[in-house]
């Protein structure tokens, strides 16, 4: 909108004149007044008072519009935890850089590296320590930013040929026992989210984290999940995907529920890949999108794109959720969701603009690794960082940077 040109000051005398008029009219001089008849009245000063007080009770909602687009309010970034040697770095880069850069949230991935006391079993070789997550909590709480613990559930349970400390601890709960040896010819192993025992162990393994972290939400992953409902599976076979992904999140929303904790999870599941030509990585191919109209609304969605920003944070706060941007490498596509999340703010109805909630960037690297690369420090061993690394740090500064702006920092 081009206010400069539709409200020039020669509008801005209409606007008085008319006014001035109109509440002459209600005087008892009911004569016409012709244009001389008007330009005197106008003279008066207390018509030019009232005429100047209604053009400024009218030029406040454009006022507001103007200066009302402001950063949303959860303003995020996903890291790896660390190993234990590095948590004294990772708590220095929660201190002293995040509140500079204008975090507010970390969502720290552990999956399975913490030492569970009510599961140990699942708990990784390198796993945290409950008092290492005391130090970045602690961390976390002198800067100001919300810690937000993530397990990757359902998917996501083995990489390449290592399998993940759930399922190597509980082969039961596989989707698909016994089949792809060494996770070859797959992307990554499911649980079955039908076992009868899968849940008391799960539960136990959000709350105790949670509990560690001191958190009042939790990210469950669920991203990427490829084997689901599986024809060997005895407990899901003939049932819809839709149904078996929708019940899960519900599962998991109304533990956490219990709790007083907001859910957190990736949206890709709940695209259709095929109707939007989105595809099978930022969408679904394999009908896990039908559950978006059987789950909670109060979910948080992590909506990634890394390639395009693509029109999906309207459709998910449309549809009545909470919705963050997530971008991970291109700076380009972070601030042109950035753009889209500022342009909803700015002109929807509250409803929908309060679902616009912010952004959530993504590195998908660990938390001291990319600290050594904001401070300029080389990994150990004199190494360089990655590409990775380099391109998700490039986008993190270009983003940040232009909320403090939003903020006029």
């Amino acid at each position: 909108m081009d206010l400069t040109c539709r409200y020039r000051p020669r509008n801005a005398c209409c606007l008085t004149a008319a006014f001035a008029l109109r509440c002459h009219g209600h005087r008892r001089h009911t004569r016409r007044a012709g244009i001389a008849g008007v330009a005197r009245r106008l003279e008066s000063t207390h018509a030019i008072v009232i005429g100047m007080r209604f053009l400024l009770l009218m030029m406040l909602p454009l006022v507001a519009l103007i200066a009302a687009s402001p950063a949303p309010p959860v303003r995020g970034v996903h890291l790896m935890a660390p190993a234990a040697e590095d948590v004294p770095l990772a708590a220095r880069f929660i201190r002293e850089a995040l509140p500079k850069e204008g975090v507010n949230v970390l969502v720290l991935e552990f999956d399975y590296h913490y030492r569970f006391t009510r599961r140990p079993e699942v708990a990784e070789s390198d796993a945290l320590s409950p008092d290492d997550v005391k130090v970045l909590a602690s961390a976390c709480k002198d800067a100001g930013v919300r810690l937000i613990p993530e397990i990757d559930l359902l998917g996501h349970q083995s990489w390449e040929k290592a399998t993940g400390g759930l399922l190597r601890a509980h082969p039961e709960f596989d989707e698909t026992p016994g089949k792809y040896p060494l996770n070859q010819g797959i992307y990554c192993r499911s649980y079955c989210p039908l076992h009868p025992r899968v849940h008391d162990v799960l539960f136990d393994l959000i709350d105790e984290l949670a509990d560690a972290a001191g958190a009042d939400s939790f990210h469950v992953g669920m991203d990427e999940v490829f084997l689901l409902g599986d024809d060997d599976c005895p407990r899901c076979k003939g049932k819809g995907k839709a149904e078996l992904f929708a019940q899960e999140v519900i599962a998991l929303h109304d533990h956490l529920a219990r709790s007083k904790r907001t859910m957190w999870m990736w949206g890709d599941r709940l695209l259709d890949g095929e109707s939007t030509g989105f595809g099978e990585w930022e969408a679904s191919i394999n009908k896990t999108h039908g559950a978006l109209g059987r789950i909670p609304r109060d979910i948080v969605i992590c909506d990634w794109h890394y390639e395009r920003a693509l029109p999906t944070l309207e459709y998910f706060a449309v549809q009545g959720f909470g919705v963050l941007a997530c971008p991970w490498r291109r700076a380009d596509v972070a601030l042109n969701q950035l753009d889209a999340i500022r342009r909803v703010r700015s002109h929807a109805t509250e409803a929908i603009s309060n679902r616009m909630q912010g952004v959530l960037q993504t590195t998908w690297a660990g938390i001291a690794p990319f600290a050594r690369a904001y401070f300029g420090q080389s990994d150990p061993g004199g190494t360089a960082p990655s590409g990775n690394i380099v391109e998700s740090l490039a986008c993190f500064r270009a983003l940040f940077s232009e909320l403090r702006a939003m903020d006029g920092r």
